[in-house]
C-alpha cells in the first residue's frame, strides 16, 4: 500500500511547490495581489463568523474555511494570468510559451521561421487548421509570415485554412495577452485524423530548420491549473 501512494505524495508536493512558487512570483510583481488574498480570505471568514454567531452553530467554521481557501485560488489564477502577461510582453520567445500552455490538441513548434534579431514565427496545427504567429520587428515578423504562409500553402492545399496573428499593440496586430482565446475561438475545420495527416507533412518540412531557444516564462513559474481559462 505504501509504494502505491508514494506517487500520489509525491504529486502532492511538487503541486504545493507549484502553487508556492506562482504566489510568490504574482506577490512580486502585483501590488494588489496580497490585498486581494486578503480579503478574499477575511469576507467568507466574517460573514461565517455572523452565522455561527446568530444560529451558535460551529458547523459553519469548516465551511467559511473552504471558501476562504477557494477565494485565494480565484484570485491567485486570476493574477497570476494578469502578472504572467505582463511579463511576457516584449520578451523573445513569449508568444512560444503562451501557445504551448494551450488546452487541448494543439501541434505547437516554435520558430518555424526566425532570424538573429529574435524575429519568431511559431506554427500551430489543430483542429481549426494551421496557425502561423509572428513575433518581432514588425516589418521582419510580418515578412517572415508571409514567406511561411506561402510555403505552406503549397503543402496544405485550399481545404485547410492558415491563420496568422501578428503580436504587438499596434494596428491590425493581436495583443499577446488575447493569443491564447485568439486560438481557442477558432472554428474547427478539420478532422483529428486530418490534424495526424498534417502534422506529419509538415513536420518532414520543417526538418532540420534551427531552433529557438526556451521561451521566457519558466515552466515552473506557469500558474496552476485552470489559471489561464478565460483570459
Amino acid at each position: 500500500m505504501a509504494k502505491a501512494q508514494q506517487p500520489e505524495k509525491v504529486k502532492l508536493r511538487d503541486r504545493l511547490k507549484q502553487i508556492r512558487m506562482v504566489f510568490a512570483f504574482t506577490a512580486k510583481r502585483d501590488r494588489m495581489f496580497v490585498p486581494l488574498v486578503a480579503l478574499a480570505v477575511l469576507v467568507p471568514l466574517v460573514l461565517v463568523g455572523l452565522v455561527v454567531w446568530l444560529t451558535d452553530s460551529w458547523l459553519w467554521i469548516p465551511a467559511g474555511v473552504l471558501l476562504a481557501l477557494l477565494g485565494v485560488m480565484i484570485v491567485l489564477n486570476l493574477r497570476s494570468n494578469t502578472a504572467m502577461m505582463a511579463e511576457a510582453e516584449n520578451q523573445p520567445g513569449a508568444a512560444a510559451s503562451i501557445l504551448e500552455m494551450l488546452r487541448g490538441d494543439w501541434r505547437v513548434t516554435p520558430a518555424v521561421q526566425l532570424t538573429t534579431q529574435n524575429d519568431f514565427v511559431h506554427r500551430v496545427i489543430g483542429r481549426p487548421g494551421v496557425i502561423l504567429v509572428g513575433e518581432g520587428a514588425p516589418a521582419r515578423a510580418r515578412s517572415l509570415l508571409a514567406q511561411e504562409k506561402k510555403k505552406l500553402s503549397k503543402v496544405v492545399g485550399t481545404s485547410t485554412p492558415i491563420y496568422d496573428f501578428m503580436i504587438g499593440n499596434g494596428e491590425g496586430e493581436m495583443p499577446i495577452r488575447k493569443l491564447r482565446m485568439a486560438v481557442m475561438k477558432l472554428p474547427r475545420n478539420i478532422t483529428g485524423k486530418q490534424v495526424n495527416a498534417l502534422e506529419t507533412r509538415l513536420t518532414a518540412l520543417s526538418a532540420g530548420r534551427p531552433q529557438m531557444p526556451k521561451g521566457p516564462i519558466p515552466k515552473n513559474l506557469r500558474p496552476p491549473r485552470g489559471a489561464m481559462r478565460g483570459r
